[in-house]
């Protein structure tokens, strides 16, 4: 399938997220139109952005998240971690953070998101999404949408967003992950987890046009444990979609892991050389062998601009 195809299928996803109200669907079907005239405007540094998902609850999706971030960091690369778990965010909880301000905030007008921006060890910097704030967990399509144009607008844009979505299949997670260059599905030993993850990958293909995902195995007890949960979900993929998927390795099961998040801390962090902390620096090594994203020259993060709408009451 040709980008320009891809392209229609995530417009087709959008429209459908969309569809609200008349108004609404009349502002997308005009950016639609326009985002495919205009030219694109060179940036001094195009943002690498990887989704990581997992389709349901429990599958240690926000370890995995800021495990392979702070691996990144520790390389020497420029990261940026947002926790897009809108309302329940916990990314700041695992590393031991206070913030002041959340992304409600920011669609109200209060602040940018670069005042959002708090460090964390070994320069990897955390976009909070803010926890316990109802107003928060009932965003809308439009308040998502504008959350990902904001990081088009950043003085200095990182190297590398890694985006920690939201569990479930719900419309929130399915836009930030179309709008990611890389799609990274957490799966383990559960067979929900699996049904979950296919039910995600299945919509962000249909309706969205993407066609790579990288799925690591999380909490297994050996490599051959976490070969099989791939060709399980490999197999019911290859049946029914037209998909590439990359097995990307295990992160095993180590208590070492359990006490860096008692710590709140990350654990390739604090524990470098236990088993897990091994398996997700490999994890992070391999990003580099990941190819080009779907849409170079431009980032898909980019797709959703002008869709920013007015946010109230947080």
């Amino acid at each position: 399938m040709t980008n320009e195809a891809l392209q229609v299928n995530q417009a087709t996803g959008l429209q459908n997220l969309f569809s609200a109200t008349r108004t609404q669907r009349e502002e997308l079907d005009a950016f639609m139109q326009a985002a495919s005239l205009r030219p694109v405007v060179p940036r001094s540094r195009i943002t690498r952005t990887i989704a990581v998902a997992g389709g349901k609850g429990g599958v240690g999706k926000t370890t995995v998240a800021v495990n392979l971030a702070m691996a990144m960091a520790m390389a020497g690369r420029d990261v940026m971690l947002l926790d897009a778990d809108m309302g329940v965010a916990n990314v700041d909880v695992q590393l031991g953070l206070n913030p002041s301000r959340h992304v409600g905030h920011m669609l109200e007008g209060l602040c940018t998101l670069q005042d959002l921006v708090i460090p964390a060890q070994h320069g990897l910097k955390v976009v909070p999404g803010g926890s316990g704030v109802r107003r928060l967990a009932k965003m809308g399509n439009g308040e998502h949408a504008a959350v990902i144009r904001a990081f088009d607008e950043l003085r200095q844009p990182p190297e590398f967003l890694v985006v920690d979505t939201a569990a479930g299949v719900a419309d929130n997670v399915a836009m930030f992950a179309a709008a990611s260059d890389d799609v990274l599905i957490v799966v383990c030993d559960e067979l929900a987890s699996l049904t979950d993850a296919y039910a995600l990958i299945k919509i962000l293909a249909h309706d969205f046009g993407v066609r790579r995902f990288h799925i690591v195995a999380n909490m297994v007890r050996q490599a051959g444990d976490a070969k099989k949960l791939f060709e399980k979900l490999a197999r019911v993929c290859g049946r029914f979609l037209d998909i590439a998927l990359d097995y990307m390795g295990m992160v095993p099961h180590d208590e070492w892991l359990r006490q860096a998040i008692r710590r709140q801390g990350a654990v390739v962090d604090l524990w470098p050389s236990s088993r897990a902390a091994v398996g997700f620096k490999q994890l992070a090594g391999a990003v580099d062998t990941w190819g080009k994203p779907a849409y170079p020259d431009l980032g898909r993060i980019a797709f959703f601009s002008g869709q920013s709408l007015p946010a109230a009451g947080w």
